[in-house]
């Protein structure tokens, strides 16, 4: 019997002993054509996710975490001498400016509050204003705070205007619902340590094979992280370019036979149901989020810290982790915050007694409850 963690941290997530034991398996050199086999169901059966026609969609997997997906779209899907627009309300689109950044990326900044939605006319007038936008990218749930972005809408302005649109979908693929179409997406991501509930070390773009193919003649801005070269690769051979995490993938597929089991929706509603017991529990301990309750994505809870003398963060999370839950830091800047998520394999359950343990460090730390707050 595993040791059983409820992790309420924004990914990795919480995972069965079934996707843990997957990666227990005879030696494979990954050059051999069973574990390339084994890759090309993940691929076929991953584009299932987010509804992607395989006569149009193609995914491509990469070693590494969500920021390399980030890293492959922003310095592969860029034409020489066009703009990418990031429309940037959070920490992880930020990132993307980061990445624009290291590699000299003409972009624009398109900055909005961090807990606001971006505005869509002001999208809009930047894509007016600069037809050598070719690529416009954003978050779909900002896991800094929880804000789920506009991603049809935006994705629709994207297409109005000729560019390619890309979203990081790392926090929302196989939880909320997606549907590339209906969404407008070109490209869409994840790591397998968040939605499909697996391990880390494996990642994957989904995107227009259309697209990728055109890429071939961008700027080759990088050698590990072109998704160009790595398409081609597993066109050709069936496997990645270099080394693959040869155990996280056995459980990646084990927890992507286990997402299909459970199904599309019903896994949504356990989501929700999670999302919807750490608000009950919050409320009643006299809590504050920071994002209003009809933008947030149903898998963040960003809580505001209590205006109280007694309140230390890393003492509440040392107190929960040693019995068995983790809570995480929040990552707004200007406001300090810690984050509950309802990912991984937990349902209302492990939320219930969760609270019963949280409210127990308030009580051991005299921290007032119900949490006050000066405004």
């Amino acid at each position: 019997m595993i040791k059983r963690n409820v992790l309420l941290n924004p990914g990795p997530a919480t995972t069965t002993d079934t996707v843990k034991l997957a990666q227990i398996v005879p030696d494979i050199c990954p050059r051999e054509k069973e574990f390339a086999d084994l890759m090309k169901g993940f691929r076929s059966d991953i584009l299932k996710t987010v509804h992607a026609d395989p006569a149009s969609y193609t995914a491509v997997l990469f070693c590494g975490s969500g920021t390399l997906n980030m890293d492959v779209c922003l310095n592969s899907l860029l034409p020489a001498d066009a703009k990418a627009l990031i429309v940037n309300n959070g920490a992880y689109s930020s990132r993307a400016v980061e990445i624009c950044k290291a590699y000299g990326l003409n972009h624009i900044d398109l900055r909005f509050p961090v807990d606001e939605l971006p505005d869509l006319t002001r999208v809009e007038a930047v894509l007016k204003e600069n037809p050598d936008i070719r690529l416009v990218y954003t978050t779909h749930n900002e896991t800094g705070t929880g804000i789920c972005n506009p991603i049809r809408e935006i994705g629709a302005l994207a297409h109005r205007y000729g560019a390619t649109f890309v979203v990081d979908t790392t926090s929302t693929l196989a939880m909320r619902p997606i549907d590339v179409a209906r969404d407008n997406i070109d490209f869409c991501m994840a790591s397998a340590q968040k939605g499909i509930m697996a391990m880390t070390g494996l990642s994957f773009v989904i995107g227009r094979t259309d697209l990728i193919v055109a890429s071939k003649d961008y700027p080759k801005r990088s050698y590990y992280c072109n998704l160009y070269l790595q398409y081609e690769y597993f066109e050709k051979t069936g496997q990645m370019h270099f080394t693959p995490p040869v155990q996280t993938v056995y459980a990646a597929v084990q927890g992507l036979k286990e997402y299909f089991a459970e199904g599309e929706i019903a896994k949504w509603e356990r989501h929700k149901r999670v999302f919807e017991a750490i608000h009950t529990g919050l409320a009643e301990l006299g809590f504050k989020d920071v994002i209003r309750r009809e933008w947030q994505s149903g898998l963040v809870v960003s809580v505001l810290y209590p205006d109280d003398p007694n309140w230390d963060f890393m003492k509440v999370h040392d107190y929960c982790y040693e019995r068995g839950f983790t809570i995480y830091p929040g990552k707004i800047a200007s406001t300090n915050t810690f984050r509950l998520c309802s990912l991984g394999a937990i349902d209302e359950a492990d939320i219930k007694a969760f609270f019963k343990v949280f409210k127990e460090a308030l009580i051991a730390l005299e921290i007032h409850i119900p949490a006050r707050y000066n405004a």
